[in-house]
């Protein structure tokens, strides 16, 4: 372990960021825009996303493209949310490639706890 945790998260999350700016380009979304379809498409509505900011702006967003009315995801939403998340899933695959199900867990938990740690 030749760097310490901050550098791997911070190292990741670019690299992530990346990668998930690369998939939505296609359709043009940013990733908060894919957040709010996403936690739209699983039931949930923009008050989900209140720890991040940026959420506004993305109702607004998808609602002047005519992929969200409502709070609710249009035809045209679920069309784009269905092809993004065949993307996302792939590119999720491929960065847990040869990380465990049961080693994803730890890992989200450490850092679950050293997030509320920090937060104290």
């Amino acid at each position: 372990m030749d760097r310490p945790i901050g550098y791997w998260v911070k190292h990741l999350d670019n690299l992530l960021e990346d990668a998930m700016g690369q998939a939505l380009a296609a359709h043009g979304a940013s990733r908060r825009e894919w957040q709010l379809l996403h936690a739209t498409a699983q039931g949930e509505n923009a008050a989900a996303l209140a720890p991040f900011e940026g959420v506004e702006e993305a109702v607004q967003s998808l609602t002047s493209r005519g992929w969200l009315a409502d709070g609710r995801l249009t035809g045209q939403g679920r069309a784009v949310h269905t092809a993004v998340s065949e993307r996302v899933t792939r590119f999720r695959q491929q960065v847990t490639q040869g990380v465990s199900a049961q080693e994803y867990r730890t890992a989200v938990e450490v850092l679950r706890r050293m997030a509320a740690n920090a937060e104290r």
